[in-house]
């Protein structure tokens, strides 16, 4: 059994408070860890990689001799310890040269790992050019068949939304696409390239767009993977009932968008439906209604009276 530590603190009531499960969850923080052998190139991958991510990542300074594929509990204790669900880990080897391993942690747990070889680093300090601001949500676009047909490459999209996305927020203003990041997975490689958005003037209210390369440039080949299966991939993407949008009844939407709604109305009387007076459909009165009856009928039958007056008279 594990033993339950309750705070002393009303610090660590709150330290504790915060790391609860919470119905909208807040931006995930992302580790940068070191193997025991790093090359240089690696190392400034995680350092470029740390500023993409800044204010929600954090930098381990010193190395760490970790095997993520072989054994997984050093990397669930730092996400535990430091309450961060994403991590991307850098090491180098005569067998794996500039590896970098990139993941996922569901309640505190390994998810999904990808590790991919880096073939080609340019650096964002050999783009001379001003760069984003630091913390600007990114613009991600994605190119390539095989990120929507492939299993593997359609984790890796995800992997890649799940680090770079940033805050999630409804509305994005022209001038916030700033920074876009590009991954194009093109003959078995995945290229990662960075953008700035430059709006020009076009003599319209429409401004053109033109893109300047800014830094890191990748070329990555995928390597090993450990993806979760789909009954704990389903429960990961999960979502809380109070978070469901209420079904609302007698309402559809077709292929196109547009919304469809049904009406309940009680039975109507159609003969008190207000028609347009015509001469023809006009309605005649009951009293001519009554005289015609007269009219058309045979003669009045004879009453009781008559009869006793007929016997009288004979």
């Amino acid at each position: 059994m594990q033993r339950v530590v309750k705070p002393k603190t009303q610090r660590g009531k709150r330290a504790l408070a915060q790391r609860e499960p919470k119905l909208v969850e807040e931006v995930k923080t992302a580790m940068f860890i070191r193997g025991g052998n790093t090359s240089e190139m690696i190392t400034r991958i995680l350092k470029e990689f740390n500023m993409l991510r800044k204010p929600h990542a954090v930098m381990f300074q010193k190395k760490n001799m970790l095997r993520p594929f072989e054994d997984q509990t050093q990397l669930e204790f730092f996400s535990n310890k430091n309450d961060a669900s994403l991590f991307l880990f850098g090491s180098h080897s005569k067998k794996r040269p500039h590896n970098l391993v990139m993941g996922r942690l569901f309640n505190h747990l390994i998810l999904d790992m990808i590790e991919l070889g880096v073939d080609n680093f340019k650096s964002m300090y050999e783009f001379q050019n001003k760069k984003c601001t630091m913390g600007t949500k990114p613009c991600l676009i994605f190119t390539g068949e095989m990120f929507d047909t492939e299993l593997e490459y359609k984790r890796l999209k995800s992997l890649f939304i799940d680090f770079f996305r940033g805050p999630v927020v409804k509305n994005v203003r022209l001038a916030g696409l700033e920074h876009i990041l590009s991954f194009s997975a093109v003959n078995g490689q995945i290229h990662i390239r960075s953008y700035r958005g430059l709006l020009k003037k076009s003599g319209t209210k429409i401004p053109r767009v033109e893109l300047e390369e800014i830094g890191p440039s990748l070329d990555l080949t995928m390597r090993r993977t450990h993806l979760a299966s789909q009954d704990l991939f389903k429960r990961a993407l999960k979502i809380p009932k109070a978070l469901k949008p209420k079904k609302k009844k007698n309402i559809s939407h077709d292929v196109f968008g547009t919304q469809h709604g049904r009406v309940h109305m009680e039975s109507q009387d159609l003969g008190q439906l207000q028609t347009r007076k015509m001469k023809a459909l006009k309605r005649k009165g009951k009293q001519e209604n009554e005289e015609k009856e007269k009219e058309e009928s045979p003669k009045k039958a004879r009453t009781d009276d008559d009869d006793a007056s007929d016997e009288d008279s004979s």
